[in-house]
């Protein structure tokens, strides 16, 4: 980065704005959809289809995404990314006023998955590009939450406002949200990443490094438990057990509780990345969180009132969100700069592999297994995932918790 850039500062606060505003239309469809599929006739396999297809589009996308960020630059894709991404959430309005619904929500759904391959790829590409070593758990934590708090914004509008007023108004208000998320990028996030002109690459050349796929299967575990499962099982759950909080239904009280958990992971992400640098180490502060998810799939699995359900959606909240800051860093930490596009697009991808598949495995399997079996092996996803970081990062650098200088050395 050059000596003119703007203050690292002002990018990261830039780009947590943007994506906050985006994220509304994120968090929206999960409180509507898999209620509404049962109203609108639409099987919940292919609900789980929808529910997914971004995160599979994302896998053909991921990579290419990170290395256009290498050869292009950082500005251009991350506006675009967010103008598309608003776009995917007007569709979200068509489909609910559509004689065939289920083609509009997934063409949304996909179209979701495309502009939010660009805007991850970017948004911690710039932060890394910004932020130093010691600080960089923070910048992380800081843009990783600002991405999670636009996410619960969504699902309590999409749980409230659809009680209140209706889908269609829930749908419209997330997609003005969006519109003005591409506005703020356009007019106040730079470009960090490329200086001058860059040679060509290949769109499927992503990192196949001990730390980058390290990291990806953790995230993989990660976003398949709490995405995959948690998020498209809840308003199920709530409906089985009738299980309300402050008198909404189904769909208002998962949006609720979703936020619950949501807000609990912005808010440890910032405290998980600010612990990693403090402490110096990433690797002890990943393990504590991962097993705080842990116990919140275990405590989830035994949950009978809403008591039980807020205090195990905290708790898996806070894992994740904990986890997010300081696995991000580590990233970071291990990956050339020239590389980091592509770093993170692998990242992601493997991370979309696991949110991709949990809605399709979980969905069958609640009706088949019950709600505390699923959560149950659920619980065991963060357990594995520790032990695959450990084993990663002892063959990448030969210690079981390297420093934060001995992992950039």
């Amino acid at each position: 980065m050059s000596d003119s850039s703007p203050n690292p500062r002002r990018v990261v606060y830039a780009v947590v704005a943007s994506t906050f505003f985006v994220g509304f239309g994120g968090g929206v469809v999960f409180p509507i959809l898999p209620n509404l599929g049962e109203v609108l006739g639409i099987s919940a396999f292919l609900v789980g289809i929808i529910l997914s297809a971004n995160r599979f589009v994302r896998l053909v996308s991921n990579a290419p995404a990170g290395a256009l960020v290498d050869r292009i630059g950082t500005r251009t894709p991350f506006v675009a990314g967010l103008a598309i991404e608003g776009v995917a959430t007007f569709g979200y309005v068509i489909a609910i006023n559509s004689a065939v619904p289920e083609v509009w929500f997934l063409l949304a759904r996909i179209l979701w998955g495309l502009g939010s391959a660009f805007v991850f790829a970017t948004a911690y590409t710039i932060t890394a590009d910004v932020s130093e070593a010691d600080s960089r758990g923070t910048s992380m934590g800081i843009v990783r939450a600002g991405i999670t708090f636009g996410f619960p914004a969504g699902l309590v509008l999409g749980g409230v406002v659809s009680d209140l007023y209706g889908n269609s108004e829930a749908f419209v208000l997330a997609a003005a949200f969006a519109a003005f998320a591409s506005v703020v990028a356009y007019l106040i996030v730079p470009e960090t990443h490329v200086e001058g002109a860059k040679e060509s690459v290949k769109p499927w050349d992503v990192e196949r490094t001990v730390p980058a796929l390290t990291v990806g299967l953790v995230n993989f575990g990660l976003y398949f438990a709490y995405i995959g499962v948690l998020f498209s099982t809840l308003v199920l759950l709530l409906g089985a057990r009738e299980i309300t909080v402050f008198g909404l239904d189904s769909q208002g009280s998962s949006g609720m509780l979703m936020a619950v958990t949501v807000l609990a992971g912005a808010t440890f992400t910032l405290g998980g990345g600010v612990l990693s640098d403090t402490v110096g180490a990433r690797v002890p502060v990943l393990l504590a969180f991962l097993a705080t998810t842990c116990v919140g799939f275990a405590t989830l699995a035994v949950s009978s009132s809403i008591e039980l359900l807020v205090v195990a959606c905290f708790l898996i909240g806070a894992g994740q969100g904990g986890v997010g800051g300081p696995l991000t860093a580590l990233l970071a930490d291990l990956s050339p700069e020239e590389r980091m596009g592509r770093a993170m697009g692998t990242n992601n991808v493997l991370g979309d592999v696991g949110g991709g598949l949990g809605p399709l495995v979980s969905l069958p399997l609640v009706q088949r297994l019950g709600f505390e079996t699923v959560y149950a092996i659920s619980a065991l996803v963060p357990l594995l995932a520790g032990l695959v970081l450990v084993v990663g990062i002892y063959v990448h650098t030969g210690r079981l918790s390297p420093t934060i200088p001995e992992s950039l050395g």
